[in-house]
Order: C-alpha cells, then structure tokens, then sequence
C-alpha cells in the first residue's frame, strides 16, 4: 500500500523575508522596499519604461501586487506616447462602468502568477484594449522573478557591507584579532568574522612573518568605503598599537593614573614610551613593568621580541633627554631652546651606549622628546672646547669674550665669520669700530683651521690604528678593562676596591648580585659590565689568534745549514 504523501505546504513570502532579515542582518523593511523596486523595474522593462507602475507589497497575502495608474482625460493625447499609454478618455472609461471625472487616476492591478490567471482572463475581458497586458503575462512572470532575485542579491550584497563598514568604522584607532587568510602581493589577507581586513606591506614589521592560519593582532588604522565593500586597513608597524597593548595590560593606563605622554618606535627593533603618573602614590615606570616584568613582557611577547624602553616622562626637557636616553649616563647638557636642540655630553666609555647600534638610541630619544639631540663624549668636548680656544683666540679677542662665544655656541672662527655684525655687537670687546676687522680675520683664519682639523684626524687615525696593532698580550690590566664596554676609570677604582682588579676577576664572579652591590655599580650595570666583560674575552681570544698566525706567516722559515762531507 502506498503511503499517502503529505501536501507541500506553499513557502510564504512573509516567512522568507523574515529569515533574510535574521540572517543577513538587514531591516525587513529594507527587504521590502528592495522587492517592490524589483518587481516594479522588472514591469516597466517588460511592458515598457514609459508606463506609470508601481509594487506593492501585501503584508497579509504575502505577495508582491503590481499596479498601473491612468489618468482620466477629455482626450487621450495619442501624438504623445508617453501620455497616451498613461491616459483613458472620459468616454472610453463610462463605456467599462467606470464613474470618474477628469484628471481622476484610476489604478488597475496588473495579475502575473499563475493563480491569478483567472483574475487576469477576466481583466482581458474587460479592460484588456485599455491595458494590452494580455500577450505578455505569462513571459512577465519569470522575468520578474529572475530580476527580483537579482536586485535582491545585489540590494543584499550591499546592506551586508553597508553593515561592515557601519560595525567597523567606529573601530578605528582599535584592537582587532583575526586569522591570516591569504596573500596579495606581499599584503596580508585577514579574516576578522564577519569582514575580511588588509594588513599592507608598509604596515608590517621588518622581522614578523605570517602563514595562512596565523593569529593577526593589530591595530585599526582606517576604514575605507570602496566600491567593493568596505575596506579595513591594517597596521603592526603603529607606535599607537603598543599604546593599545599596554591599556590593555596595564589597568593604571586604562583607568587613566598613568598616562603615556610620547612613544616612538621602530618597528620590529625597538620602542621607547614615556610615561606620567597623576597619582604621586604610583610608580608610572613600575606600573607598566609590572610584578616581575610580567606586563611589559606581555607586551614584549606580542611584538615578538621588539625591545622596549619605559622611561619617566618630564617637565624639563633636559631631565626628559637624560632619561630618554637610558641605559645611558649623561654627564651634562647644553640647551638652544631657540632651535630647539641639545648638545648632551656622556663619558667616554657611555658614548656608544648613548648613541646606540646604527645611532638607534639617540634616533629614538630624539623622536621621544622632540628636540635635536647632538652626543659628544668627554674628552671629544674637551678636544672641540681647546680647538675653539684656539682658533678664536688667533682673533686676538679677549679671553672673556672667547669664553663667552663658546657658551653661545661658537666652536670656531668660522662660526664667528657667518655670524651677522649685530650678534657679534652683543659681545663685550667687541665694538662697531672693530667688528668688521676681527671678521675679516676670522675669515682669514678658516683656512688654517682646516689644515689642524685634518692633522687631528690623521693623528687620531694613526693613534687608532696603533692601538688596533697592539698585541692583547702587552696591554695592562687596566688597558684591558678600559677596553671593555661601559667601563670607566671610575669604575675602575670602585671594582679593584672591592677587590676586581683584572678581566678575569669579574668573569669569575659567579654572582651578579654580588658583584653589582660589592662594587657599588648596582645590579642593573653589574649585569651590563658582567656580559661586555664576557664579549671582551671573546674578542680577545680571537685578535689573539688572528695576530698570532699572521705573525707566524710573516717569520721566514729556518734556512737548513748543508751536511759537511
């Protein structure tokens, strides 16, 4: 016996409109529109542009009802055949029935499924020379579904991204994790859910790579609306992405007792931020840090090693530049406020600290805080200061005014023959009488300036390169600690009073603790001269042996004295 198949139940519009709009997130009102300008664009195309249609939709059948409005006239105006498809005569319109007055619209719906081919046969009957719909209702069916599907995708695809860009455009300046999906000439596809972001190659860090499935974390730089959807762009390169992370990991930051008042960074080598507290009872620097290191090490971690530098910010900026520039040690500095920039003087065995690998330190302190930073070692002033001296005083100024022109910034005669007469004015020894004659030897001097410049540099080259030749094995021991990284005559006394008199001393401390408090440097430096000591022995070992063989080569072999007979 067969079994009885139940009647499929028809699919109601009302019903599929409702689950679009759960969906795809779209107002069901926006759905509605969109289908009745569907069906409405599909009539005019079939039956013609110049008609007067119009959709409806109807909320309790749950259909789509097409309309055309006539227009009641004395005449139908045929010469025009705009109006004349839009138009019915006062007679035509009493010979249907149909009581009206001119300029009255009479709408007559216009039937195109297949259950209302009985409402449309009798509209034929009836009204049918009036409308001319007859010989093309059945083909009007399909095409208006086919349009209304299409005008619905694409009214869809459109509200989907309109909703995108809606979402997102108020996360700018955000956080936003997602998965690496693909990639684009060197551009990072990545899928955040709901949207597809772009994390371009400008916007990457040098030393961080991707592969498909990859956690992406970065920060929101803009959202743009293109024609194909809204477009998000990407950054990992952003100093403001580390501000990001640390509100994150910080909750002073978040709550607003710490603030970061400047970042600079580079991407995927270093980063320095510097840091204010609101609340004199919290540490801003130890606040960030953390129990342990565990904040700025989340930080660290994210970046993928990127090393940070977490700084105390200041209101004067010379305290400012002093701590940008840690690890370093500032002896002094000199401000131009004017110009903005500083003249910062290290000891000697802290230039290259300052400085930093490929001038990274002093690039970054600079950015940090804003001015123009110059580093000059101790004995480098020292040099530029006996130079100046020199070279001012073959003027035959007075001391005191050679004295005062280097406070004010001049280092030579030169300097001093580009300097305007109304500068030079301000100078005591210096008259409108003798102005012009001391810059005409100030310009007479620059020439013999330059030759004791270059003689400097030979000599210093010529020291550098003796001291290069030297053999490890005739330095003193207090040759090679000066040789060492970080350390100075200074630090020299304190570590042999603690009883570190040689390089080997201090590599066989096992004990940093021990060694940083003994000495006095404190554990942070112990730590720094600990591993430079460590370096040194390295280098050493290799000079040593490099020097060693070369010698070797260049001892002529022993000449054998012939056997007697």
């Amino acid at each position: 016996m067969a079994t009885p198949v139940a009647p499929q139940m028809p699919v109601s519009l009302n019903m599929i409109l409702d689950q679009v709009a759960k969906d795809k997130g779209i107002e069901r009102n926006v759905l509605i529109d969109t289908l009745q300008n569907a069906i409405a664009q599909a009539a005019k195309k079939h039956f013609g542009q110049d008609r007067a249609i119009e959709a409806r939709y109807d909320e309790e059948k749950g259909v789509v009802e097409v309309f055309q409005t006539l227009t009641v006239v004395e005449r139908v105006e045929i010469e025009d055949p705009i109006k004349s498809v839009n138009q019915i005569s006062l007679e035509d319109a009493g010979k249907k029935g149909i009581e009206a007055e001119i300029g009255d619209e009479l709408l007559f719906q216009i039937f195109y499924r297949p259950e209302d081919s009985e409402e449309a046969r009798v509209q034929d009957e009836r009204y049918g020379d009036i409308l001319r719909l007859k010989t093309h209702r059945k083909e009007f069916g399909r095409i208006a579904a086919q349009t209304a599907k299409q005008v619905i995708i694409q009214r869809t695809r459109d509200a989907e991204r309109e909703n995108v860009f809606n979402d997102y455009k108020d996360r700018k300046n955000e956080i936003v994790s997602g998965i690496a999906l693909r990639f684009e000439r060197g551009n990072i596809i990545v899928n955040l859910g709901r949207a597809e972001a772009v994390l371009p190659v400008r916007e990457q860090t040098p030393r961080e790579s991707y592969r498909a499935g990859d956690r992406v974390q970065a920060f929101v730089v803009d959202v743009l609306r293109e024609s194909k959807g809204p477009q998000i762009v990407l950054s990992r390169g952003s100093p403001e992405l580390v501000r990001k992370l640390f509100e994150m990991e910080v909750p002073e930051i978040a709550e607003g007792v710490v603030v970061i008042e400047a970042i600079a960074r580079e991407a995927g080598g270093r980063t320095k931020i510097a840091v204010a507290s609101r609340d004199q009872d919290v540490d801003p620097v130890g606040a960030c840090v953390g129990m342990k290191g565990s904040r700025v090490q989340a930080v660290v971690q994210e970046l993928r090693g990127e090393k940070i530098d977490i700084v105390p910010w200041d209101e004067d900026p010379a305290r400012f530049v002093c701590n940008a520039l840690q690890p370093a040690e500032v002896s002094r500095v000199l401000l131009d406020e004017q110009n903005k920039a500083m003249e910062i003087i290290v000891p000697d065995d802290q230039l290259s600290l300052a400085i930093g690998r490929r001038g990274q330190n002093v690039r970054l302190a600079a950015q940090l805080t804003g001015w123009k930073l110059d580093i000059n070692s101790e004995s480098r002033v020292k040099e530029l200061r006996e130079f100046a001296t020199r070279s001012l005083t073959a003027l035959g100024l007075p001391d005191a005014t050679v004295d005062l022109l280097y406070a004010h910034g001049f280092r030579s005669a030169k300097d001093f023959a580009n300097a305007s007469a109304e500068v030079l004015l301000q100078m005591p020894g210096i008259t409108p009488d003798n102005v012009e004659r001391f810059l005409d030897l100030a310009r007479g001097q620059i020439g013999k300036d330059e030759e004791e410049l270059a003689r400097l540099d030979r000599e210093r080259e010529e020291a550098r390169a003796a001291e290069a030749r030297r053999h490890p094995s005739e330095l003193t021991q207090t040759e090679r600690l000066l040789r060492v990284r970080g350390i100075s005559d200074r630090n020299i006394e304190q570590m042999a009073t603690a009883g570190y008199r040689t390089v080997e001393d201090i590599h066989n401390e096992p004990d940093v603790i021990k060694f940083g408090e003994a000495t006095g440097l404190g554990v942070k430096k112990g730590k720094q001269v600990k591993a430079a000591v460590d370096h040194y022995l390295q280098e050493e070992t290799r000079i040593k042996a490099e020097m060693d063989a070369k010698k070797a080569s260049e001892t002529p072999a022993p000449t054998q004295a012939p056997a007697s007979a």
